[in-house]
């Protein structure tokens, strides 16, 4: 497997899922991360280890703009990691506590999601005027999502993201009625894709309207797919009368599990109202990328040869090609360069 990729913002948890006041545990990366929202409704991340006992500060407490373990009461704060109250010492103590400091992460909430900054060093102290923006979808404004659903994989994030921009395996691994007819139909496929920074785009064309959600948009609908690294996936569907997108964003666990989050954002009126069914069919479709993900670990266990095929694996190929390219790009000091050209891709689905 590659490695995990690093320098990058990584979707935490959808912001709804954090109230103020509140603070939960996540391992992102293999790194154990406190995320907070404070009363005022700062959003903060800091490394979860309390470095006097080594306690998780997630079983502590958000106290005005600091957080307090709740073995010996230490308070660290938010902003900069750095300890402001040790209860113990008496006043003659002449121990400096601000020397002592928890490493923090940068952390933004951007269209109702959470993000969290994962660099190389935790330790290092990165100007946030210099980092890249979270991702954006465009023209979308300060919406939120109108669903937000999580599921985990038990994979290494290589093989969810391969899954997920698979274009062949929709008519046998979803399968339910709502979604498509009860018999296989296959055409050729042929889309025209071109790079981005970081990934690559299906060239927006319109669709036609077979499954039976598009048909809310209208009759004629466009789609454009962006795909950038790490693991960000954008579906953007425009109809005659409303548009829709599904963001997905993957965030490793470690190198053996992943956590997917999809937000579904529309312009439908109404929509709302069937929110529990819209919740509960969009769990039901990623189930069945989870779990054919994990028959998938049956067979990889013994170490198999995997092979990708022209033109359907395609895309498969460029994630491998970006993510080596990003790596030797940032082991050289050197400039990102695209390694996607653009080309037309055919295959039968």
């Amino acid at each position: 497997m590659t490695t995990l990729l690093r320098n990058f913002w990584y979707m935490a948890m959808p912001g709804k899922q954090l109230k103020p006041g509140q603070m939960v545990h996540k391992k992102m990366l293999g790194d154990p991360i406190l995320v907070g929202r404070r009363k005022d409704g700062q959003i903060f991340a800091m490394r979860d280890i309390c470095p006097h006992r080594g306690i998780p500060l997630s079983h502590g407490w958000i106290e005005g703009d600091g957080v307090c373990c709740c073995y010996h009461g230490w308070k660290f704060q938010t902003e900069d990691g750095r300890c402001s109250e040790i209860p113990a010492l008496t006043p003659e103590s002449s121990l400096d506590i601000a020397r002592i400091q928890i490493p923090i992460y940068h952390a933004q909430e951007v269209q109702g999601n959470i993000w969290v900054y994962i660099p190389n060093n935790p330790k290092e102290k990165l100007d946030p005027s210099q980092l890249p923006s979270p991702p954006i979808i465009p023209d979308l404004g300060q919406a939120v999502p109108g669903l937000s659903e999580t599921i985990d994989f038990n994979c290494n994030i290589d093989h969810a993201i391969i899954g997920l921009m698979d274009p062949a395996h929709g008519p046998y691994v979803h399968r339910s009625w709502w979604w498509r007819n009860g018999k296989r139909q296959f055409r050729i496929k042929e889309k025209e894709y071109e790079p981005v920074p970081l990934g690559f785009r299906l060239v927006p064309y319109q669709m036609p309207v077979s499954a039976k959600p598009y048909k809310l948009l209208g009759n004629q609908v466009s789609i454009e797919i962006v795909f950038q690294l790490p693991s960000y996936r954008t579906e953007l569907l425009i109809g005659e009368r409303h548009k829709a997108c599904a963001f997905t964003a993957i965030t490793p666990i470690d190198e053996n599990q992943c956590v997917l989050y999809q937000s579904l954002y529309w312009t439908v009126p109404g929509l709302s109202l069937i929110k529990p069914l819209l919740g509960f069919l969009t769990r039901q479709f990623l189930a069945e990328d989870r779990d054919v993900v994990i028959k998938q670990q049956e067979g990889l266990a013994y170490d198999p040869s995997l092979m990708l095929i022209d033109d359907a694996d395609t895309q498969a190929k460029w994630y491998f090609r970006l993510k080596q390219e990003y790596l030797s790009s940032q082991a050289e000091n050197r400039a990102f360069e695209n390694p996607v050209e653009a080309r037309v891709l055919r295959w039968r689905s």
